[in-house]
């Protein structure tokens, strides 16, 4: 089970890039079932590039949809602090852009739409791997996303 989300800015370096890490924020919510457009989404050419290009590895067919509790939602609000990768779509697709992030220690990314009518509390993460598989996930499962700012 997950404990109540903390962000902490504490203005560390990043010993990898030495640029300046603002901090973590913690998003947390419920796995649930999405209708399939992430899958559909991701498994288009354009998009598997534009992630295996700004992400660094090529997506698993799908997404892990996440619909965020509470303090998530709040807390997504800090991710407009986060580096972002500008989705660069092809012709009658919307924009959008990639954050970094980790579930348990594994690297996988956030996709935002830049749509109006996306759900705000919905986030959808994509990984080299079959997140459900791999970290035993069900529709209900809490589970938390991890971004550096």
């Amino acid at each position: 089970m997950i404990s109540s989300l903390e962000v902490s800015l504490i203005g560390l370096k990043n010993k990898k890039s030495k640029a300046p890490v603002l901090g973590t924020v913690s998003l947390s919510g419920q796995v649930y079932s999405g209708k399939g457009d992430g899958k559909k989404f991701v498994v288009s050419p354009w998009v598997e590039r534009e992630i295996r290009e700004k992400l660094g590895f090529t997506p698993y067919a799908g997404t892990l949809n996440i619909r965020l509790n509470r303090e998530g939602l709040q807390q997504k609000k800090m991710l407009a602090k986060a580096p972002r990768l500008d989705i660069v779509p092809e012709k009658g697709y919307c924009r959008g852009f990639l954050i970094k992030a980790k579930i348990t220690g594994l690297d996988c990314g956030i996709i935002i739409p830049q749509v109006p009518v996306y759900p705000p509390d919905v986030l959808e993460v994509v990984a080299p791997y079959f997140l459900r598989q791999r970290l035993h996930l069900s529709d209900g499962s809490e589970v938390a996303v991890n971004v550096e700012l």
